[in-house]
């Protein structure tokens, strides 16, 4: 009797252990198959677990560094524009500015002093008062060295003249600050609320000093909480912020290099919005009753640089110009799938100065060869063309776009030797003047011609190592009317000055304009109240998430 106990109990015994270590190796199964997918599930968990409201967006690539004013990426901006403040700030839909850190302002009649009375109950992210002082603090940094890229590309600072047209900023009250410039400049309002002129904590820079660039301090409406390089920057809800508060409570900008990839993740829902969509995958997400598209305003333009002062064949008008006529536009619109229109000048239709009576070059190969063989290359020649790996919203596919016009340039006898770096690595050649052609682009930051024409093509911007100009084109004739449009406040006047001087620039070639886009953004049906802004990125605290 006992002996059959013991066997009935040691039966029993061994059924329990084998449900015990099923439901062990489960759980482990379970964990193991949910890594392919950490980021989705981690926070779907952590938001029910703590209630928040996370946004996961999905870009292409990382942000070079966090402080605003020394960038002119869009990856990077689109992070700092979280972060930070600026005096004043643009409307949701358009360019016209209001007020931010700044409450009101008044110009002096001979537009040089420009007085602004500044918020008083603003705190930075660290603590800190924000006071005049540290309105002061920011523009002397600025002029501290040719680091600060958009302070010298905005307001004319060069190696002999760091502070440019802005000859002193003085707190002249606790919450009051005098700018005093050396002459009128018509865009000075529209630039100051320009991404690159977000107010930091004087504080924090001192206390961080050259990593500063990854420890950013702003009053914007999300803090900084982590960074992992090439992976993703995590942000959180300023809960004193002094505008409208945030309706997430966490940010996420998680970098997946591939378009399609990110789009299936997407649709696998573990990111919320995206930017870099695939064309061809509009039609997909308009088709999925859980994705919307939303497109960005045109405000835009997509280009390939022509680098006029390497010594070799592109420092030939006419061979630039048998560039233009040997490239089918109309073909490398096509790769943009609906989403692009094909450009001809410097500046989008939508901006106000837009030449519209400029005639682009169109297609014709043999006149191509003409002028080739005018400028002594009938042979042809071999060229670099440096492209970027990751899509941008006025290119969405590079790579394809260079290998169409290498196919193109064969025929006329140029060999293209296509050279593909990742953004980063991209922006550092061209700027240092590596390349013999290279595509770019640019969003409009302030909604004014200026922006586009001084910042990409005049002499100013033509520096090695910090080139917005990175055809390093140098036309005096262009410079003095770009300088003149500048300090002439009657838009009509400053209208023909900037059709003038697209004239000539189209005549000397230093770009083969491609597109003006319309880049669409994909995102959940979740997000509700998301208005993306003409200049390329926006602040996130209007944006929810409704599920």
């Amino acid at each position: 009797m006992i002996k059959k106990q013991r066997l009935l109990f040691l039966f029993i015994l061994s059924i329990a252990l084998f449900f015990i270590l099923a439901a062990c190796n489960k759980d482990t199964q379970s964990e193991s198959e949910g890594s392919g997918n950490a980021e989705g599930e981690n926070k779907a968990s952590e938001g029910e677990a703590s209630g928040d409201k996370i946004l996961v967006f999905g870009r292409g690539a990382d942000s070079i560094q966090l402080d605003p004013s020394k960038v002119t990426d869009g990856e990077s901006i689109y992070v700092t524009n979280q972060i930070y403040d600026t005096l004043v700030r643009y409307e949701e839909e358009s360019t016209e500015v209001k007020p931010a850190l700044a409450t009101e302002w008044k110009v002096s009649e001979d537009g040089k002093v420009w007085t602004f009375q500044l918020r008083d109950d603003v705190k930075f992210h660290d603590g800190n008062d924000f006071t005049a002082e540290d309105v002061v603090f920011n523009f002397e940094r600025w002029t501290t060295s040719a680091e600060f890229v958009y302070y010298g590309y905005m307001f004319g600072a060069s190696e002999d003249n760091m502070k440019g047209i802005i000859e002193k900023v003085e707190a002249t009250g606790d919450y009051e600050v005098t700018f005093t410039l050396s002459e009128p400049n018509a865009p000075f309002l529209y630039t100051l609320a320009m991404p690159p002129f977000g107010i930091a904590s004087s504080k924090a820079v001192e206390e961080h000093g050259e990593d500063y660039f990854k420890n950013p301090v702003g009053t914007g409406p999300f803090t900084f909480e982590e960074w992992l390089p090439d992976d993703k920057i995590t942000l959180k809800k300023n809960p004193d912020y002094f505008g409208e508060p945030a309706n997430v409570d966490q940010v996420v900008f998680r970098v997946i290099p591939d378009n399609g990839a990110r789009f299936m993740e997407l649709q696998a829902g573990s990111i919320d919005l995206m930017m870099g969509l695939n064309p061809q995958d509009i039609a997909t997400a308009e088709g999925d009753d859980n994705l919307q598209i939303i497109r960005r305003p045109s405000m835009n333009v997509s280009y390939m640089a022509m680098n006029t002062d390497k010594e070799g064949p592109l420092a030939d008008k006419l061979v630039r110009q048998a560039v233009n006529l040997a490239i089918d536009k109309e073909q490398l619109i096509s790769l943009y799938e609906g989403i692009g229109k094909a450009a001809k000048n410097p500046i989008p239709p939508s901006l106000w100065g837009f030449n519209d009576d400029v005639e682009d070059y169109g297609y014709d190969v043999e006149e191509a060869k003409a002028l080739l063989a005018e400028a002594g290359y009938a042979d042809g020649f071999e060229i670099t063309l440096y492209t970027f790996a990751n899509p941008r919203p006025y290119m969405p596919q590079p790579k394809v776009t260079a290998q169409a016009i290498q196919e193109m340039l064969k025929e006329v006898n140029i060999k293209v030797k296509i050279v593909e770096n990742d953004w980063d690595s991209h922006l550092d050649a061209t700027e240092n003047g590596k390349h013999d052609m290279a595509f770019l682009g640019w969003t409009g930051d302030n909604g004014d011609p200026d922006n586009f024409m001084y910042v990409l093509l005049d002499k100013d911007n033509a520096k090695m190592g910090s080139a917005g100009n990175i055809a390093f084109y140098k036309s005096d004739e262009v410079h003095d009317l770009l300088k003149e449009a500048q300090v002439e406040m009657d838009q009509e006047k400053r209208t023909a000055l900037y059709m003038k001087a697209q004239e000539i620039i189209h005549d000397d070639a230093p770009w083969f304009p491609i597109a003006h886009t319309t880049p669409p953004l994909a995102a959940k049906k979740s997000i509700v109240n998301y208005v993306p802004h003409p200049t390329g990125s926006e602040p996130f605290n209007l944006l929810d998430i409704q599920e």
